[in-house]
């Protein structure tokens, strides 16, 4: 797998939206040019967990403020409503995504094909381009209809890395256990990080 330059964080509407907000401030402070992606109820419930407020005017100033970016960060905010943005396009693909917390409602939306907003044609862009995609599904309990949608986007080249934290790293917070899930998944990605320190380290 090759540097990871490019990368875009979609978060949707599941609890869990602290998984995104630090993959997207790892991503950006780690020299990823970083885009960010909420869709509408995704920003609506991280307003609600965790208190984001994106400025209408300064939508990426106020995310960079939120999650303490460094000065050298380069992040964006896409609007998940504009498919003309430059990333929707395969002739612009980036070098990674992550969807992170992924809702069952998008990841049926995504293992069906569907490009309706900018967030779901991004993710049909790093699929059909072969680009490396995460999906951090954050559910209980799964039915057969959610295990399926994951198993197509696993068979369509996705990889699946769920919220469960572990606990041999000796978790004392809960920003403990929200960074071995995004470590698990830059891991996937071969991006590199200090969230957690590996077993036997």
């Amino acid at each position: 797998m090759g540097r990871i330059e490019r990368a875009a964080v979609i978060v949707t509407g599941a609890s869990g939206s602290a998984y995104g907000l630090r993959a997207i401030q790892q991503l950006a402070d780690g020299g990823a040019d970083t885009v960010a992606i909420f869709t509408p109820t995704g920003e609506a419930v991280a307003k609600h967990e965790v208190g984001l407020l994106l400025d209408p005017h300064d939508r990426a100033g106020s995310l960079a403020a939120f999650l303490a970016l460094g000065p050298s960060a380069r992040v964006r905010v896409a609007d998940d409503a504009d498919l003309f943005d430059p990333v929707s396009s395969g002739s612009n693909a980036l070098d990674a995504v992550i969807v992170a917390p992924a809702s069952m409602g998008f990841v049926a939306s995504a293992a069906a094909g569907l490009a309706s907003d900018l967030a779901e044609r991004v993710v049909d862009v790093a699929l059909k381009e072969r680009r490396p995609v995460v999906f951090v599904p954050r559910e209980t309990p799964l039915n057969l209809i959610h295990l399926r949608n994951l198993t197509t986007l696993a068979e369509a080249g996705a990889a699946i890395v769920p919220a469960m934290p572990a606990y041999y790293t000796m978790p004392k917070t809960v920003d403990d256990m929200v960074d071995f899930v995004v470590g698990k998944a830059l891991d996937v990605l071969g991006f590199p990080h200090e969230l957690f320190k590996p077993w036997g380290s």
